[in-house]
């Protein structure tokens, strides 16, 4: 305001008085009932005058917990917003002391529209992400270091701080959530490898096959391949998960035809359910993948396989000299961000079996073929084991991020891609 800038001043002001008087008049109790998450627990009381007990209203722990995740995202963005004007007013001393003009209110809304439009444009989306996304993520995670479960559910009953032993619970050997936690870990990590690389090589090698000098009808093949992406894949895995029911037609025909004498348990027994999922799942990946490296197919030099087919190489030996590592060297991050994916394929595996068949040696409702991102929905859906469900989103987070990172860090796409090209 000294140097002339009083409407830009006036809104800094603003802002700082409105977040010191939010501060006193709540933001400071907070800040404290963070730290506690509540000690009053809801309870009956006597009412004297009508004779009868009535409900006293207790602390919400939940809520506490939501109230004090949004005072520190709001006090770090009141911190980030007075390092703004600290730097504004600096610009603006710089100027004034060199002769330069000051821009005014006018002149910085002018740059908002012109020379500053990206922050323009850019400012409603920052705004959605810190409201919608930021914040119930640092709610979500924080959820992980409480005992907030079945047990502990607001209003009725408080939950508390606990540190680190909800982890300690879910990656110890000494407990039936542990019992459940390595196994389901186990199968994600298997069903991950193979439903991503069994789909990448058998549409690359349905692509290639395709593509072939001696093919004719090559559009009408892909066609064909590709109507299974026409329908939506939760239909055909709704539609799919029925005909392979123990009254299923699939069951039906195979024992009126006299292939089996009972119906076979494709979805009722752990290892059928776990085999049937990865079939199915072919049906569903290998288009997806067929279309994408028809496309690179097209791009490879034809000078390329002239050349070895003049030097002598075979149909193999061109496959694993040119057409692979060049496929692989221009996939590799289609095939992190679809091993990631299938970590986290929620809909196969819920449309199809639901995460069963169940059994009794997990923890509440987990099935033989649950991954942790099915059973994780279920703890909160079905058990309301919400810092279960936190923690193990934040092993699943850890997990896809460290095998991101060290796949992708070691792979040519990023090490040689000048020695490739």
């Amino acid at each position: 305001m000294v140097r002339g800038q009083i409407v830009k001043g006036l809104a800094f002001l603003a802002i700082e008085i409105t977040y010191i008087i939010f501060m006193i008049t709540s933001g400071v109790n907070h800040i404290a009932n963070l730290l506690t998450l509540g000690t009053q627990e809801q309870g009956m009381v006597f009412n004297e005058e009508i004779g009868i007990y009535e409900i006293a209203q207790g602390d919400n722990s939940m809520l506490f917990l939501l109230y004090g995740v949004a005072t520190i995202v709001y006090s770090l963005v009141v911190i980030a917003v007075w390092i703004i004007s600290v730097g504004s007013g600096e610009r603006a001393r710089i100027a004034k002391e060199k002769g330069h003009h000051v821009p005014g209110f006018v002149d910085e809304c002018k740059a908002l529209l012109d020379k500053k439009i990206y922050r323009t444009f850019l400012a409603i989306p920052f705004v959605g992400i810190l409201v919608f996304t930021i914040t119930p993520l640092i709610y979500m995670i924080l959820m992980a270091f409480t005992n907030y479960d079945a047990n502990h559910q607001p209003p009725g009953n408080l939950f508390k701080w606990v540190g680190l032993e909800t982890f300690r619970q879910i990656l110890s050997a000494n407990n039936n959530i542990s019992a459940t936690f390595w196994p389901v870990l186990g199968w994600t990590l298997v069903w991950g490898v193979i439903a991503t690389f069994s789909c990448y090589f058998l549409g690359m090698f349905l692509a290639i096959l395709i593509n072939s000098d001696g093919i004719r009808g090559k559009k009408i093949w892909r066609t064909i391949f590709m109507l299974t992406m026409a329908i939506p894949a939760f239909v055909s895995l709704l539609v799919v998960s029925t005909m392979l029911g123990s009254n299923g037609i699939i069951n039906v025909l195979l024992q009126k035809w006299g292939f089996t004498t009972q119906a076979l348990p494709f979805l009722t027994n752990g290892t059928w359910a776990k085999v049937t999922i990865i079939i199915v799942n072919l049906w569903i990946g290998i288009p997806a993948t067929m279309l994408m490296v028809t496309g690179i197919l097209m791009n490879i030099p034809k000078e390329l396989y002239e050349s070895a087919k003049i030097d002598g190489a075979g149909p193999v030996k061109t496959f694993t000299k040119i057409t692979f590592p060049y496929m692989l060297f221009i996939t590799t991050p289609y095939l992190i961000t679809n091993l990631i994916g299938n970590f986290n394929n929620f809909g196969v595996i819920y449309f199809m079996t639901g995460g069963g068949p169940s059994t009794l040696d997990y923890y509440k409702g987990a099935g033989k073929t649950d991954l942790l991102v099915t059973w994780l929905y279920k703890l909160t859906k079905d058990n309301n084991d919400f810092n279960y469900a936190a923690a193990l989103g934040i092993i699943i987070f850890v997990l896809s991020a460290t095998i991101s990172l060290i796949t992708y860090s070691r792979s040519k796409a990023i090490k040689d891609e000048e020695g490739f090209q």
